[in-house]
């Protein structure tokens, strides 16, 4: 089994309903998201996948959540966008992206994705085997 892991950054606001704490406030992060996908058979290059085109396609997945408020994004609209959350959101179109891109379906898919509020703290989410 191979894993390659990518990493973008995006700038957001949110605020946490019900937090008994300063983040129940509007406030911003610098949020690092890393994805890790994986698979056991290498293109004829010897790669599981090419770095740039993963990371074009996490791009792809931030761009709508970069320099946004995310609790005004329809899937935070009953639930707080947590880093936890984030990480789920992430990985579902991640998960759908990778199914559909040509040369990578047959052989990739995602671990695990994590997603960094600080350089202190990070929430990670993947699904069991």
């Amino acid at each position: 089994m191979y894993e390659l892991t990518v990493e973008q950054v995006f700038s957001a606001a949110h605020e946490l309903a019900g937090y008994a704490g300063p983040c129940a406030r509007l406030h911003g992060h610098n949020f690092k998201v890393a994805v890790t996908v994986k698979g056991v058979q290498l293109d004829d290059l010897g790669m599981l996948a090419d770095f740039g085109q993963v990371r074009s396609l996490l791009s792809g997945v931030l761009d709508r959540l970069d320099h946004s408020h995310l609790n005004a994004l329809p899937e935070f609209a009953h639930r707080n966008p947590t880093s936890e959350h984030l990480a789920q959101l992430i990985y579902a179109h991640m998960r759908e992206i990778l199914a559909a891109t040509a040369g990578l379906a047959d052989r990739v898919r995602v671990s695990r994705v994590s997603v960094h509020e600080s350089d202190r703290a990070a929430a990670t989410y993947f699904e069991a085997d």
